[in-house]
């Protein structure tokens, strides 16, 4: 495997993080840790799923940081009459005005681009949100027989409103799971709030400055993978992935709580994230505290809890902090 040498490329990562965060401070007040666990799964090259009820800056924080970063941006509202081929594309007929001939061309969809904006991802049907699931995964899309690779890097943010459920479509297991993080957005503070209040509603109009390239944003992916880990640290964040799973060895709590645990692909996920959470910290290997901070965000959407859980009031987050503590 690769080793993390280069010590100077691996800190520009971290003054990226400082310079990505002082452009976002302009538009954005408050949710720092939004935009920690935002830039964790951008520099892993994975998705987020973003969770939290209308007003919180979700959409402003995705489109800002397009901005800074410099990536073509693409927002797409799902909607419940969105069709498949209003993300992937689609062929049309086109005549040439001079020879009369008639060909198929292809129209590129607003999938084709470096950060994608899948806003309120619920509100469509399962057939238009499978459309996004080969984009995810393989970072490419299948039309009409012809494969054709999205441009790179390729990011997903997805939002969704936890509180209303009317007119809406639960995304399935399998797509949840190529989410990297699901990131709860919570209300801001009571002084942060009156200072929205202030910004928002006066004359001034704060601009941002590109910090990174699309170029330096692939690089820095390159970076994260180098991170070592030590043994004992990946065999924790199997462990944890595997207790989440109900079966003999699941302590008694899963097996009560819990109806599916979390696959294979959190194992990875969570070594993944925190590589890149170690080196977003200033550091060059991994910590188990690394492991803990994105433990939450990368089990919360793969964990699906049972009646019980809901009779008990028990939260997902209260059972993946149980399983924390049996993990290490």
């Amino acid at each position: 495997m690769t080793q993390l040498k280069d010590t100077e490329l691996a800190g520009k990562l971290r003054h990226a993080r400082g310079r990505i965060a002082a452009q976002l401070g302009r538009i954005i007040v408050g949710q720092t840790e939004t935009a920690d666990q935002i830039l964790i799964t951008l520099f892993s090259g994975g998705h987020a799923l973003l969770v939290g009820v209308p007003g919180l800056a979700k959409t402003l924080m995705v489109s800002t940081l397009s901005e800074i970063l410099d990536l073509q941006f693409s927002r797409i509202q799902f909607t419940p009459d969105l069709m498949p081929s209003d993300i992937t594309g689609y062929d049309i007929i086109q005549q040439d005005s001079e020879s009369g001939r008639r060909e198929v061309r292809y129209i590129e969809g607003p999938v084709f681009a470096n950060m994608i904006l899948a806003d309120e991802i619920n509100r469509t049907p399962p057939k238009t949100q499978s459309a996004l699931l080969q984009a995810m995964q393989e970072r490419a899309v299948t039309f009409g027989g012809v494969t054709r690779l999205l441009p790179k890097p390729f990011f997903v943010l997805a939002t969704q409103n936890p509180i209303e459920q009317e007119g809406t479509y639960p995304l399935p297991e399998a797509q949840l799971d190529r989410f990297l993080l699901q990131i709860n957005v919570s209300y801001p503070t009571r002084e942060q709030e009156e200072q929205i209040a202030v910004e928002t509603t006066s004359a001034k109009k704060n601009t941002v400055e590109k910090a990174l390239s699309a170029s330096e944003v692939m690089q820095l992916q390159e970076v994260v993978r180098m991170v070592p880990v030590a043994q004992e640290l990946v065999s924790s964040a199997v462990k944890l992935a595997r207790l989440s799973r109900p079966g003999t060895d699941a302590p008694d709590y899963v097996n009560r709580w819990v109806a599916w645990g979390a696959g294979p692909r959190a194992s990875q996920s969570l070594v993944l994230a925190a590589k890149a959470r170690c080196l977003l910290e200033g550091r060059f290997a991994v910590s188990a505290d690394d492991i803990k901070y994105v433990a939450a965000p990368v089990l919360r959407h793969r964990i699906i809890p049972g009646f019980q859980a809901e009779a008990d009031s028990v939260k997902v987050d209260e059972i993946i902090q149980k399983l924390i503590a049996a993990a290490f």
